[in-house]
């Protein structure tokens, strides 16, 4: 998250504060009010107050969507007595990044997700998948938690970048960057700061267990080999593998799908291939995909389905003021449903009534929410690790009269990113805070990581032995790669659900009237 945090110098800008009113509830509909106007006040003194015109609007967007409103004391509706207050509050924080983490409820357990950016143009640009990056997507592992010293392994290579080009792989092992030895949590902590220039230099080895099952006495051999790579503009394509495997008499299709963005045809066209294959089995590789829009989650779902559309994928809960006008006004906006097409495409689904999902620490959020939608609806098997526990989502809220883009004020470019709902399926299950639990607990190895889509991966091979029943199955429990809660990668796609619907406008007029 350290990449969306903003980097640029903060910008500040003054408001004037206008004639006071006399009672909170003329106060709130003045507040609520400038959701739509700048924000412009004055004291009952009629003395000019200035406040910060940025730090104004991340209040007043917290204060609208954001999902633990209730939770946080700063954001209730009474909690200022007038203007001045108000303004006082404001000016009390020395930067807008500063009030935004004041305002988030239990940020190490509960929401671990929201952030604010200073740049909304490079905001899209990471939730699209776009950006700067040598191409290789990595984590950080090390001998023991006691040990502070790290080592990179590399996941896996976007195809034709950089890494690409000059031969990084999967399972690929480098003990320092520039020369220098990775620490973490030790008076030197550099995992971030030596990957995040725009070139630099990766001293590869190989990682030797010593003979041992434990940990503790491994250690990397260098290779005496330095690989420089160079970051690029690069869009990554979420499908990274898309292959049928004829296995033991059946016809399975693996898709090792990254992100939930991307292009919609290309991912119906990978269904298609499947569909023309007759493919028998499924199975979704979600191992590192953070997550991505909702609208793909929709569509990958009904992908795999094809037999429920029309009816309910997922429900949509938002905070105890927005929940009721919603149910009110639009309760449809707060159910997503299977579809059988997407603006005309028509979908190439599978009619599935079983899938098998590859899943990791690291598979959050809309990965979440597919394999969660569709429990209540077909047979569905998760082999791996739990998955990362946010069933919550967000939309990006800009400083402009109704929170989109069009209209933002064009003194700054800051945006708030915070979680807004939480997701359930048809069954209500939501909260899972700790995970999807699966239901072949399996861990990937740093000795034995394998080739992405071959069969004998092992998360691949575990999946095609209970599809064929051959035994295939290959439980690799121990030595497990161990990649760290603290993990970032490299990875253009990762670690969110975004509502790209439009919010209506409806909402917002409501919220000003009441």
């Amino acid at each position: 998250m350290h990449n969306i945090v903003s980097k640029f110098r903060v910008l500040k800008t003054k408001l004037y504060i206008e004639k006071a009113m006399k009672n909170y509830k003329a106060l709130l509909v003045l507040i609520v009010t400038c959701f739509l106007f700048t924000s412009c006040f004055e004291d009952n003194d009629d003395n000019t107050i200035t406040a910060s015109q940025i730090n104004d609007f991340v209040w007043k967007g917290m204060n609208a969507f954001y999902l633990y409103k209730d939770n946080s004391p700063n954001l209730a509706n009474d909690r200022f007595s007038n203007n001045g207050e108000y303004a006082d509050y404001l000016n009390s924080f020395s930067s807008p990044e500063e009030l935004f983490e004041s305002l988030i409820y239990n940020r190490p357990t509960i929401d671990q997700f929201s952030w604010i950016t200073d740049d909304y143009f490079a905001n899209d640009d990471f939730l699209n998948a776009r950006g700067l990056t040598s191409g290789m997507q990595y984590t950080f592992i090390s001998r023991s938690d006691n040990d502070p010293v790290r080592y990179g392994i590399v996941l896996y290579v976007f195809p034709e970048s950089d890494a690409d080009d000059k031969g990084i792989k999967r399972g690929d092992i480098f003990y320092a960057v520039n020369g220098t030895e990775l620490f973490y949590n030790s008076p030197i902590d550099n995992n971030y700061s030596l990957l995040n220039a725009n070139s630099f230099s990766l001293d590869l080895g190989t990682y030797n267990t010593n003979g041992t099952p434990d940990t503790a006495d491994d250690f990397v051999t260098p290779l005496n080999q330095s690989i420089t790579l160079v970051k690029e503009e690069f869009i990554e394509n979420p499908i990274h593998v898309s292959k049928v495997l004829n296995v033991g008499g059946k016809t399975i299709g693996y898709l090792m799908y990254n992100g939930f963005n991307g292009s919609s045809s290309e991912l119906n066209d990978a269904f298609g291939s499947f569909k023309s294959a007759s493919v028998t089995d499924l199975v979704v590789d979600l191992r590192y995909n953070g997550g991505g829009f909702n609208t793909k989650a929709i569509l990958l779902s009904s992908l795999i389905t094809g037999q429920f559309t029309g009816e309910v994928l997922n429900k949509r809960l938002y905070n105890s003021e927005l929940q009721p006008l919603f149910e009110d006004q639009d309760p449809e906006f707060l159910l997503d449903r299977f579809i059988d097409n997407e603006d005309g495409l028509t979908l190439n689904s599978l009619n599935l009534t079983k899938v098998y999902f590859l899943t990791t620490r690291n598979s959050a959020s809309a990965s979440e929410l597919v394999i969660n939608a569709l429990e209540p609806y077909i047979d569905v098997v998760q082999i791996g690790q739990n998955t990362r526990g946010k069933y919550q989502g967000s939309f990006t809220i800009y400083d402009s009269p109704d929170f989109k883009r069009q209209g933002a004020n064009p003194n700054h470019t800051y945006a708030l990113q915070p979680l807004v709902f939480k997701f359930s399926n048809v069954n209500d299950n939501t909260d899972f805070f700790n995970g999807l639990e699966p239901n072949t607990p399996l861990s990937e190895t740093r000795t034995n990581l394998g080739i992405l889509g071959d069969e004998n991966e092992p998360l691949l091979a575990e999946a095609i032995g209970e599809i064929t029943g051959s035994g295939k199955s290959s439980k690799i429990k121990n030595n497990s790669l161990g990649i760290l809660d603290s993990f970032e990668n490299a990875s253009l796609s990762g670690g969110k659900l975004i509502d790209d619907r439009e919010f209506p406008k409806a909402i917002i007029q409501r919220l000003i009237i009441e």
